[in-house]
């Protein structure tokens, strides 16, 4: 049954506005436009995570279309976002350094002739999406409105407490482990969570406290993650170069993988004393959620700043409620124990 038409529709114009975020910026990603590919990708995230929530029919057929279009949107874009980052943090090395070695100048053009490839695959993948059809699946989801007031601040408060208690789950489940991939999930946990409150705050028209918290554990992440990504694209240019005889560029990429890994590994370091699990529950205290129980750290450890990959043994609790079946160990999966 449609919403009384003596209420205020506010569910409605929140799912329009996150429909043509996407597409507004869709034009200006096909030129190649930095700030536009960044843009989608984030409107495009926003959508993912609204459309379930805000719609009438969150299992239904056009809303499960119009995610997997969208996730195809997301991967088109994300080398050349990524490869955006790594230039500019190149560049700005470049410009400390007194007098740039020839070789890590071939460094940077390499790395911008990458990112002009990738844009234009990029530019391609795009086209050959079903952008057309996306916009119908949208159209139809919308023509029916969004889903009563009610039922949308219910279905906010289940993914606050389900991602919420995730991504505590996952905070406490790394420790003090530098483990790049874990902690590049418990990015994309923070940004749910941060998406999540937005709607949130939208719909009640409540001040940003929340959704700003979480951006700062998200931001924070990302720079381990942007500098890490960036030393590992180095490492590659150092086996390339040494396959190939050229010593002098090889160990020039070895010497800036190096820098850039220990960047990486400060910027966690700073992580670890900002006190994240303490930002995720206040920004979960102020979107109301209530008997919060914040997992224990395992026992303090040395920090292990060698350590860069998940011990086989140990299998990580996602940032998100969605584990794979891979994680059965996982707090919040059925096959864990604790």
């Amino acid at each position: 049954m449609p919403p009384s038409k003596t209420l205020i529709d506010r569910t409605t114009p929140l799912l329009r506005q996150r429909i043509r975020g996407v597409f507004h910026h869709l034009p200006k990603a096909l030129a190649g436009d930095e700030e536009a590919i960044h843009q989608m990708r984030v409107s495009g995230r926003r959508l993912r995570v609204a459309l379930p929530l805000l719609a009438r029919k969150p299992g239904g057929r056009r809303v499960r279309r119009g995610l997997a279009i969208l996730r195809q949107i997301r991967s088109a874009a994300g080398s050349s976002r990524d490869l955006d980052v790594g230039v500019a943090l190149l560049e700005e090395r470049v410009r400390t350094l007194d007098t740039p070695s020839r070789e890590v100048k071939t460094l940077l053009r390499r790395l911008r002739a990458a990112r002009a490839r990738s844009r234009a695959r990029m530019a391609e993948a795009l086209m050959d999406l079903e952008i057309a059809r996306l916009r119908r699946h949208l159209r139809r989801v919308l023509s029916r409105r969004g889903e009563g007031l009610f039922a949308v601040l219910l279905r906010l408060g289940q993914q606050r407490d389900a991602r919420g208690a995730a991504l505590l789950a996952a905070l406490a489940w790394l420790g003090e482990d530098y483990d790049p991939d874990a902690l590049h999930r418990l990015r994309i946990g923070a940004r749910r969570l941060r998406y999540v409150a937005e709607l949130s705050e939208g719909l009640k028209g409540t001040a940003a406290e929340a959704s700003g918290l979480f951006k700062e554990v998200q931001e924070h992440l990302g720079q381990i993650r942007d500098a890490y990504v960036l030393s590992a694209w180095l490492a590659r240019q150092a086996e390339a170069a040494r396959a190939r005889g050229q010593e002098a560029l090889a160990a020039e990429a070895a010497a800036q993988r190096d820098f850039f890994l220990e960047v990486s590994r400060a910027q966690h370091r700073e992580f670890l004393d900002s006190g994240a699990v303490t930002t995720v529950t206040r920004g979960l205290e102020a979107l109301g959620a209530a008997a919060l129980t914040v997992p224990d750290r395992p026992p303090a450890r040395a920090y292990n700043a060698n350590r860069d990959t998940q011990r086989p043994e140990r299998s990580l609790a996602d940032a998100s409620p969605d584990h794979s079946p891979r994680d059965r160990r996982a707090p919040g999966n059925p096959g864990h124990s604790g």
